[in-house]
C-alpha cells in the first residue's frame, strides 16, 4: 500500500508520524490494507499506549511490548519497540537485554515483576490467580496497573501475529534509533 492510496484520515495520521519520526513505519502501510481495521487497531493502540492516568510509564509499556514481542518471535515489533524503549529509558542496552532475556536484564525488581506478569499473561493467561496480583502489589502496582499490563500484552500478541502473517520487516531507521544522537 502506498501513501497516495490511503483514505484521507489515515493518510493524515501517517503524515503526522512521518513528520515526527522522519519516516513511515511499515506497520502503518501494511495494516492499511483494511482501513476499518486500521482505524480500530490504532484507536486501541493509542488508548492503551498513550494513556496518561496509568501507573505504567511509557518506558514500562515499551518494555512489555519488547519482551512479549521477543517471546512471540516478532522481529518487527522487537526492533521497532526496542528502539522506542531505548529512547524512553535512555539506556541503549536495556532494550537488547530485555529482548534476549528480561530475567537477566539491567532492570529494576519492579520492572521484572511487571514482565513476569506480562509473560504469564502472554503464555498462560488462564493460569493467572491471586498470587500473581499479590506479586504485583508487592511492587506497588494496583489492579488497574495489572489491567494495563494485561491489555498491552494482549494487544501486542495480536499485533505480533499479524506482523508475522504479513511478513512485516522493520524499517532500517529503527535499528539506530536511541543508539546514536538524532541528527
Amino acid at each position: 500500500m502506498e501513501l497516495k492510496d490511503l483514505p484521507e484520515d489515515i493518510a493524515t495520521r501517517v503524515l503526522e508520524v512521518q513528520e515526527k519520526s522522519g519516516f513511515v513505519p511499515n506497520v502503518f502501510l501494511t495494516f492499511a490494507r483494511r482501513p476499518a481495521e486500521w482505524r480500530a487497531f490504532f484507536a486501541y493502540h493509542d488508548a492503551i499506549m498513550l494513556r496518561e492516568d496509568s501507573g505504567l510509564t511509557k518506558g514500562d509499556r515499551e518494555m512489555i511490548v519488547t519482551t512479549i514481542s521477543a517471546a512471540n518471535n516478532c522481529l518487527y515489533c522487537v526492533v521497532a519497540h526496542g528502539a522506542i524503549l531505548r529512547i524512553y529509558e535512555k539506556k541503549p542496552t536495556v532494550a537488547d537485554q530485555v529482548a534476549i532475556n528480561y530475567r537477566t536484564a539491567d532492570i529494576t525488581a519492579r520492572q521484572r515483576a511487571m514482565l513476569d506478569f506480562a509473560t504469564k499473561v502472554n503464555e498462560r493467561a488462564h493460569e493467572i490467580d491471586d498470587a500473581d496480583f499479590e506479586a504485583l502489589h508487592a511492587h506497588g502496582f494496583t489492579d488497574e496497573d495489572a489491567w494495563d499490563i494485561a491489555s498491552v500484552t494482549a494487544f501486542f500478541g495480536l499485533s505480533n501475529r499479524m506482523a508475522g502473517v504479513a511478513g512485516m520487516m522493520p524499517n532500517p531507521e529503527f535499528y539506530l534509533m536511541g543508539r546514536i544522537p538524532r541528527a
